[in-house]
């Protein structure tokens, strides 16, 4: 299956002066879709950081969102280091040039002012179309100013957009619509879980190991809870996995626990 990852940018969210939304919402994103996210990267405003989170991205062969640190700020360093980490030059993309004028036109219209592609400011604009060599874009439905997305030769893709969710969350949909739709539902998955009182992850983790032995397709699960507010003290025990695989290894591992004598109490099943 192809694996999805994701990269959130900025001291921002790191800090705490900014709440991360994109984790959950990719998350969204791709479940809908009948995708999985299959990991995350938080790195900060750190050239050095981000350029070895790119590279690892790049040589992954993963398909990975990466979000912040695009534009063209002092702090902004997500776009030199994509083409650190892939060895090549940066340059003026043209397509992003002529949407980067096209936004400064109409803003000058909203503002009633005249149109001055070579005053300084908007010289500097143009920096946020300069994209590592061999990028493609991103559309911008909110303000034309495009994202950018990078390919690999092993296969990886990274694709990159804005921090801020108004934009980047529709760019991101963009980008699964386009170039990902024939995965869509493509490896329906399924989570068959059981909530388990009073007994302890140590006492079943045999139980656990012998379900994976036996249905190496699937994986098992555990998560403990120590104080929820309807069932208390729990484990939620459970198997995921292919949706044809799934029902086989619920049953093992339901028969399991019934010799084990759990104290079982309601079922869940969640389909991607």
């Amino acid at each position: 299956m192809q694996k999805f990852g994701l990269i959130i940018v900025g001291d921002e969210i790191l800090s705490g002066k900014r709440t991360d939304k994109h984790l959950g919402k990719i998350i969204e994103l791709l479940n809908a879709r009948g995708l999985s996210l299959s990991y995350a990267d938080y790195v900060g405003d750190n050239p050095e950081r981000i350029t070895a989170t790119l590279a690892r991205a790049f040589a992954s062969g993963d398909v990975v969102f990466s979000t912040g640190g695009i534009g063209a700020t002092p702090d902004d360093h997500t776009r030199q280091c994509a083409a650190r980490a892939l060895g090549v030059e940066l340059a003026l993309h043209p397509e992003a040039a002529a949407l980067i004028r096209e936004r400064i036109e109409d803003t000058a219209r909203e503002q009633n002012q005249p149109f001055e592609p070579e005053r300084p400011d908007n010289v500097q604009r143009l920096q946020m179309g300069v994209f590592p060599l061999g990028a493609t874009i991103i559309p911008n439905p909110y303000n034309k100013i495009p994202g950018f997305s990078c390919r690999t030769a092993n296969g990886a893709a990274v694709h990159f957009v804005p921090g801020f969710p108004v934009m980047a969350w529709p760019m991101v949909e963009w980008v699964l619509e386009q170039q990902y739709r024939h995965l869509f539902h493509a490896a329906p998955q399924t989570e068959h879980s059981v909530l388990v009182y009073g007994a302890i992850e140590a006492a079943l983790t045999p139980l656990m190991q012998q379900i994976e032995q036996q249905h190496p397709q699937v994986r098992v699960f555990s998560l403990p809870s120590v104080d929820h507010p309807v069932h208390g003290r729990h484990i939620e025990l459970g198997v995921k996995g292919p949706t044809t695989a799934v029902p086989a290894a619920w049953e093992a591992l339901r028969a399991m626990l019934h010799q084990f004598g759990a104290n079982c109490g309601p079922e869940l099943v969640r389909h991607l």
